[in-house]
């Protein structure tokens, strides 16, 4: 069993409050969560408007489909035109490590 997870740090476009954020945050994880069927949150700077960090993770038997579905979550979250992916970063743990 495989288990991965990938944290990206996102800048977001012309936000000023809060409220705002959150109508770009949360289509963002929901689709996460549709698309690839991934569990997905915003994890992290809950209390900054303009910054956020979401994260996605899943559970896979091997390690390839693992590596094939957090690229294309990253490949997603980076082409989305209303934020600039600063980082992503990522980590994947077999079970008997």
């Amino acid at each position: 069993m495989w288990v991965g997870w990938i944290e990206f740090d996102i800048l977001l476009g012309d936000v000023q409050s809060l409220k705002e954020k959150r109508s770009v945050v949360r289509p963002l994880v929901a689709e996460l969560k549709r698309r690839f069927d991934v569990s997905a949150a915003e994890v992290g700077d809950h209390d900054q408007y303009r910054r956020t960090r979401v994260g996605s993770g899943l559970v896979a038997a091997d390690r390839a489909h693992l590596v094939e579905v957090l690229d294309a979550v990253e490949r997603f979250v980076a082409g989305r035109p209303e934020i600039e992916l600063l980082s992503a970063r990522r980590r994947d743990l077999h079970s008997e490590d």
